[in-house]
């Protein structure tokens, strides 16, 4: 069985195979903190929780590289969980290189987000260190249109569960670096983004990053964050990460499936 999947006990009704059980992708508690703070509570799937870790703070702004995070190590989940995979890998403490910022009040990384206007937009694009827009990758369109099928698969927990979102990073050849499962979509980006730092491997210039579902804004301020010339979806993107994409100077694909791709903002990095 694929990592990340339980079996449990299962009813069937209606025109289809009985059967006992049916396996479903885990789902549990991650708890991110900082000098006994709390960063941040994520339901994820375990497994490669320090990519996850690091991938969410690269994200947030707390680090921009490796050597930001001095330490990182799990702490006893209190009270133990009898009924959790994982018991006692569900808290995370890690220790940082710099001061930590007083806790934030306000976020925009929530897709609810109703202050992300033009010049919400523009200061997000200015706060990224890497220079998207100036980024020449060329990738034809074939290799485009392939990824969906290639980030498939790697996805050897969906395989099992049909319940987990994944990202992957390819290079503009089509060949993958990385792909990660998760039960959320922007866990498994971190998790890609949070292996790339720990390779040391930022800014991602010349990668794409192909995602199993649709493009939001949060997504794209990821890639963007990261260095990220190219972002694929399989399904549908929203207005504000067509805004944000197009501000920054991305290439953001839509609707990539069956053999075809919708180019929101910079196509001339497609070659037809």
């Amino acid at each position: 069985m694929a990592p990340g999947i339980v079996r449990r006990p299962v009813t069937v009704v209606g025109d289809a195979p009985p059967r006992a059980a049916d396996s479903v992708a885990v789902e549990e508690p991650l708890e991110l903190r900082s000098g006994g703070r709390v960063l941040t509570l994520t339901m994820r799937t375990p497994g490669h929780d320090l990519e996850l870790a690091h991938g969410w703070l690269h994200a947030e702004g707390y680090i921009a590289e490796r050597s930001d995070v001095l330490t990182a190590r799990f702490a006893r989940s209190e009270p133990e969980d009898a009924t959790l995979a994982t018991p006692g890998y569900n808290v995370l403490e890690v220790t940082l290189a710099g001061t930590l910022p007083p806790p934030r009040s306000v976020t925009v990384t929530s897709s609810a987000c109703g202050a992300c206007g033009s010049a919400s937009l523009d200061a997000l694009v200015r706060q990224g260190r890497f220079d998207v827009a100036a980024d020449a990758t060329q990738l034809d369109a074939r290799v485009l249109v392939g990824l969906p099928a290639a980030l498939r698969e790697h996805q050897h927990g969906f395989a099992g569960s049909g319940g987990l979102h994944a990202a992957g990073l390819f290079t503009a050849t089509g060949r993958p670096l990385v792909v990660r499962e998760d039960v959320g979509r922007h866990n498994a980006v971190d998790k890609v983004i949070g292996w790339a730092l720990l390779q040391e491997s930022l800014p991602l210039h010349g990668v794409v990053l192909q995602v199993s579902g649709r493009a939001s804004f949060e997504l794209v301020q990821k890639a963007v964050r990261a260095g990220l010339p190219v972002l694929s979806a399989v399904s549908a993107p929203s207005s504000l990460a067509v805004d944000l994409a197009e501000r920054a100077g991305m290439t953001l694909a839509g609707f990539v499936r069956e053999g075809r791709a919708t180019l929101y903002t910079r196509p001339d990095r497609v070659r037809a």
